[in-house]
């Protein structure tokens, strides 16, 4: 084993060959070569603009495209020697600006590294970063009969994502996606800027354990970049890959309840939020009933017409659970709702929600926080202000209260580096517009609203009886800013709870010179 450029390598005239010790079996060759693109290359405007809000739009010196594990290393390794500023992108779905950042000098782009096999030697599906949840969905069920309980927005990409904790409408029944990560591998860098490749499982006997730990929620760009996962239910015995992975099934019953701002008065909001909250609260423990259900309420303001909840209802008795619910969480509202409801193909229905730019908006902001509880009378008085507000009297934004709890809550809060594992609901606080002028109104209505409903806690939902902090995912750089996170919880408290200081273990063994960092990574020990 020798170095070259600060490369570790094995022995030949490639200058870069894997380890055996990654164990990592023969593949077709990468389906794109790997290319430095600089400004005067006609492929960097749109590499540069692939970030999914577009308020931050980056100027590094260059993107490297690399569409195999080698290629990333040999990218890690270049920008290393060079002393430049590292960020990558798998799926562009990033928040906040922690890849397009004025400080970035080389974007690796990991967008041609879609690759989805099934690993015989390993019992589990190979998954690269840059793969799209859409078109994951769609491989693994049509291959094999299977999926994996992901997002909802089929044009993520499954790098991030993943290693966020990942949850969608599947997980109140099958738990998180990180729940079923058996290995990953990653290109690292060492104390003396030499580049490694490590793939590192979910193994009680294996060295590298708490590097596959850090990936199972601790959230992208802190440790290395992510080459590859491998998905294999916990537990999942045999070598039919059709049994290595949950089961969807043929079809769900999809609904939506709608009420028009024209008739919607404050009791009756009140209501709804807080009986959907109450039904969760009461719904949501592993292995329940109700955990066949999954859904939003989306309330949105006046601007866009409409409160909604929508969801989905899987299993027998579909409909009369779905009645169940209904009748629960709109009891002694006046406002009339209206109800749609279909049966449809799973995939379908799984591959059909809205891209970020649908949901969100091309310039967006964002907060989040997981709810133990409903939100009490006192937190929803100031979402009725906010929302019911006259369309001319400024901008506004949404509050969506989504399902999680069910499975997610079969797992212990230390099993994974995800230590929101007792919530029911999530909470998001959005704004967004397609103006640079609406930009700072935008924000903040955000600011102002999540303020007033976590006022009780110090403007943020820190870990107590009914709050357990943030989503990761879904960055808030707010919350490491003293100026805006004014409680005296630290940022890093409100996303990883106690197992930060695992996580910054695991950061000074695997980037101890603190290669990979953004606003949000985690710090290193001190």
């Amino acid at each position: 084993m020798g170095a070259v450029g600060g490369l570790a390598t094995a022995s030949g005239d490639s200058g870069w060959a894997r380890p055996a010790a990654a164990g990592t079996p023969a593949i077709c060759p990468p389906p794109m070569p790997a290319a430095k693109v600089g400004p005067r290359d006609t492929r960097y405007p749109d590499l540069v603009a692939r970030g999914a809000n577009q308020r931050f739009r980056g100027t590094p010196e260059y993107v490297h495209l690399a569409s195999s594990t080698d290629q990333v290393a040999a990218a890690v390794a270049a920008a290393v020697k060079a002393g430049k500023r590292i960020a990558v992108r798998s799926g562009g779905g990033c928040f906040a600006d922690f890849v397009d950042n004025p400080d970035t000098e080389v974007i690796i782009d990991l967008a041609g590294m879609t690759g989805l096999w099934y690993d015989s030697t390993r019992r589990a599906f190979a998954v690269e970063p840059g793969l799209q949840l859409g078109e994951l969905y769609r491989r693994l069920f049509l291959g094999w009969g299977v999926t994996v309980p992901l997002g909802s927005c089929p044009e993520v990409g499954a790098g991030g994502h993943i290693m966020g904790g990942g949850h969608g409408a599947m997980s109140r029944l099958h738990g998180l996606g990180v729940d079923h990560l058996y290995a990953v591998e990653v290109v690292t860098v060492d104390a003396s800027d030499s580049v490694r490749v490590t793939v590192a499982t979910c193994e009680p006997d294996d060295p590298n354990r708490d590097l596959w730990w850090a990936h199972t929620g601790g959230g992208g760009g802190n440790f290395g970049v992510v080459t590859r996962y491998w998905l294999r239910t916990p537990g999942a015995t045999g070598d039919d890959p059709r049994r290595l992975l949950p089961r969807p099934p043929a079809q769900v019953l999809d609904f939506q309840l709608l009420w028009g701002w024209d008739s919607l008065d404050r009791d009756s909001l009140t209501r709804l939020v807080r009986q959907h909250g109450r039904w969760h609260a009461e719904n949501s423990a592993p292995g329940s009933p109700g955990t066949a259900l999954h859904s939003a309420l989306l309330l949105f303001g006046t601007k866009l017409g409409a409160v909604i909840v929508k969801g989905q209802m899987i299993g027998p008795e579909a409909e009369r659970k779905l009645a169940g619910y209904v009748s629960a969480i709109t009891a002694g509202m006046t406002t009339p709702h209206h109800l749609e409801k279909t049966y449809r193909p799973w995939l379908e229905n799984q591959t059909s929600a809205g891209d970020s730019e649908e949901i969100l908006g091309s310039r967006f902001f964002v907060k989040t926080g997981y709810l133990r509880d409903r939100f009490t009378d006192a937190q929803i008085a100031p979402l009725w202000q906010a929302l019911s507000a006259k369309p001319e009297a400024g901008p506004q934004g949404a509050v969506w209260l989504v399902s999680i709890g069910g499975q997610v809550n079969a797992v212990g809060s230390g099993d994974t580096a995800v230590v929101q594992r007792d919530s029911v609901l999530k909470a998001v606080f959005t704004a967004s517009g397609s103006s640079a002028e609406d930009d700072a109104a935008h924000q903040r209505w955000v600011r102002e609203l999540y303020r007033k409903v976590y006022a009780e806690t110090g403007g943020v939902p820190s870990h107590d009886t009914r709050d357990g902090g943030c989503y990761i995912n879904y960055s808030d750089p707010d919350l490491a800013d003293p100026a805006q996170n004014t409680s005296s919880v630290p940022w890093h408290a409100l996303y990883y709870g106690a197992n930060y200081a695992r996580l910054q273990r695991v950061k000074r063994q695997w980037d101890p010179q603190n290669h990979f960092r953004h606003a949000l990574s985690v710090r290193l020990p001190d």
